[in-house]
């Protein structure tokens, strides 16, 4: 059962204007859920930095190794999976509106899609702007894969979730996975993101199995910053990926890296997320980081 939260506003109105927050549903998600077996990836960082990119690659990664892998988007703008099905796919809440959220009508072909190499695509999409919760589009999503079966042959599940944590609701996945792993740029904004990440992912560990994974440096030729940071509060560099035409044409013509035209630099980033693929199937130690206070990160990060 999903329990809505009071929200902390006062219950007595002074005028008839309605409260700023008003009408907005916070959730608590069922403890009880779970996705079962699966090995369970969430993937985070900052807004634009490339994590549907990343997710999306890495999904494919997985199943070149013979994994079966449902990648699920957490993201109103429902594009996550985009390279992977070539199309926008309708959203989780999109269908349960079509039905008056009775979920009970939906069919699996409703709201699951397979993508290229036989990756599994979902996307949970968003409450409306200014209204609603994350966590609950996350966990009736969730609720939905297991009422309908589709996690009980599942191997991995990569969840790629909305930009910066800025609530407990986006930070919902982590209830579900087993290793968060952070998306960052050698850059002071894409670091800062990735040290608020570091403290959700901090708070959710305290109730849940999830661990820090390691950092996945995207569009970056160097990473004398990120390892600057990492060495500070704890963190390790799993996997780096240049800023690459190749990359951003991939989105362009709605493929997968795997599906463009050869090259050897093509070929070197395909490897890179194969083996990221493997070292995350066979395991990874969690890793236990401080984050840092925001002033601290001014005084650290710059180039000398």
């Amino acid at each position: 059962m999903i329990e809505s939260i009071p929200l902390p506003f006062p219950s007595v109105r002074t005028d008839s204007r309605r409260l700023d927050g008003e009408g907005s549903l916070q959730v608590q998600l069922d403890p009880n859920l779970k996705i079962g077996t699966a090995k369970v990836f969430a993937i985070y960082g900052k807004g634009g930095i490339g994590k549907s990119t990343t997710s999306s690659n890495l999904s494919v990664a997985f199943s070149k190794l013979g994994k079966r892998v449902l990648q699920i988007g957490c993201d109103p703008k429902h594009d996550s999976t985009f390279t992977l099905t070539k199309k926008l796919m309708p959203t989780v809440i999109d269908v349960l509106e079509t039905v008056d959220f009775h979920a009970e009508e939906l069919r699996v072909e409703d709201f699951v899609f397979e993508g290229y190499n036989g990756v599994m695509c979902v996307e949970a999409g968003g409450p409306p702007a200014g209204t609603g919760c994350g966590g609950y589009v996350v966990g009736q999503t969730v609720k939905l894969l297991k009422e309908h079966h589709l996690l009980d042959e599942t191997d991995v599940v990569i969840f790629d979730v909305l930009g910066d944590v800025v609530c407990g609701g986006f930070a919902a996945p982590l209830q579900h996975a087993d290793r968060a792993l952070i998306v960052t740029a050698n850059d002071f904004d894409s670091i800062f993101a990735m040290n608020r990440i570091v403290q959700a992912i901090g708070a959710k560990a305290k109730n849940y199995n999830v661990r820090l994974g390691g950092v996945i440096a995207n569009r970056s030729a160097a990473t004398d910053q990120i390892d600057k940071f990492n060495d500070r509060i704890g963190l390790k560099l799993m996997a780096q990926f240049p800023d690459l035409d190749v990359i951003r044409r991939s989105r362009l013509k709605k493929a997968t890296l795997f599906e463009m035209e050869w090259s050897p630099e093509l070929e070197a980033v395909q490897n890179e997320y194969l083996r990221l693929a493997a070292q995350l199937w066979a395991g990874t130690d969690p890793l236990i980081a401080t984050a840092m206070k925001d002033r601290d990160i001014f005084d650290l990060l710059g180039f000398d």
